[in-house]
């Protein structure tokens, strides 16, 4: 779908097709890469040159996991033109770096023959106290809800613990957590945590690991998959202030051989619907709609990196009661994204491409 050149590319979005300007007519497809290139391509010209990177987007700090990440058109795109970016935030602190994942919205804005990124604001950023020198586990996804009464949406997004796997149990830090606020950025009154004046008011869920798939179905429900250790990866239902237990339980084992917790019989942690045991290294999370695989619709599209698989997960009443893996062996999978048409777009690491998954003739 993209020509090489992409470093890294994690995440795609689509904007609506254009009527006039820069890929006029066409589909267009936005894409990131981990280093902090976005890139705008034409998806009805397969063939086309990979463009050069938007200017103006915000510099990320590309080390380990980190840098620019999960790119999400608005779902009302067309009346107010937001575009939202997650990516590792850099300060400096003491003489060393230091990164939180942080959330911005921006417009692309038409410059002769290309676009610039321009009225970027600030939808989340961490407190600098927070900011860790980790490389690990940034997350980070986002969705939004439904509109509102008030004409808003939700916006959901999830940080990884960051390697620091105490902080997903403690309130006063954003990492392993699923957030929520509206998509200005403002905190709604009824979030779970917001008369706790410790934590974050953004927090709407807890105790996760590393959460790198995040997606509504077709009924509204939101999901995740996150990483476990070594086995246990998680397709979990998101529940407003649900505690997920990392690392309290776990279905994995760390890396020093040391078990965890068995996972069941406490109320106070929800469990997931399912779990990968040997890690697939979940990664990239959409539901299956529109006209191309009729079959699957409402089902959902997990991938893995370590796995190199897409899995279809069908949940019915929260139960799994089928799971096929459609691909596998094409690289590691960093994103599976659901297009306008309903074919499935892969983003791969190793080799870095993306590629599109289109019903057999």
């Amino acid at each position: 779908v993209i020509p090489a050149g992409v470093d890294v590319p994690w995440s795609v979005d689509f904007l609506p097709s254009a009527p006039e300007g820069p890929a006029s007519g066409t589909s267009r497809m936005l894409v990131t890469g981990r280093g902090g290139d976005l890139r705008l391509h034409p998806t009805g010209r397969p063939n086309a040159k990979l463009p050069a990177p938007i200017k103006g987007t915000p510099s990320v700090r590309n080390r380990g996991q980190g840098g620019l990440m999960d790119v999400a058109v608005h779902p009302d795109y067309a009346s107010n033109g937001w575009v939202y970016l997650s990516y590792s935030d850099e300060i400096k602190a003491k003489g060393r770096s230091q990164s939180m994942t942080q959330i911005v919205r921006g417009k692309l804005t038409p410059k002769g023959d290309a676009f610039e990124w321009t009225d970027q604001q600030t939808v989340f950023r961490a407190k600098p106290e927070h900011y860790l020198t980790s490389d690990l586990h940034f997350g980070c996804r986002i969705v939004f809800s439904e509109k509102q009464p008030n004409g808003k949406r939700y916006i959901y997004w999830s940080i990884g613990e960051r390697g620091r796997m105490e902080m997903a149990q403690d309130l006063t830090k954003p990492n392993g957590k699923v957030h929520r606020l509206w998509d200005d950025g403002a905190t709604p009154d009824d979030n779970p945590f917001v008369s706790d004046k410790s934590a974050y008011p953004s927090i709407w869920s807890f105790g996760h690991r590393n959460p790198q798939g995040l997606a509504f179905d077709l009924a509204g429900i939101l999901w995740d998959t996150e990483h476990g250790p070594r086995g246990g990866d998680e397709l979990n239902i998101i529940e407003k202030s649900r505690n997920y237990g990392w690392p309290l339980v776990c279905f994995g084992i760390n890396y020093n051989d040391a078990p965890f917790a068995t996972p069941w019989g406490d109320p106070a942690i929800a469990m997931p619907v399912f779990q990968w045991t040997p890690s697939i290294g979940a990664c990239g999370l959409d539901v299956a709609r529109g006209p191309a695989f009729p079959k699957w619709k409402g089902d959902l599209l997990a991938g893995g990196l370590s796995g190199a698989n897409v899995d279809r997960v069908r949940v019915v009443d929260g139960t799994m009661t089928e799971r096929e893996e459609i691909v596998h062996g094409l690289g590691r999978v960093r994103d599976v994204v659901c297009g306008p048409d309903g074919t499935v777009y892969i983003v791969l690491n190793e080799p870095d491409k993306v590629v599109r998954l289109v019903p057999a003739d």
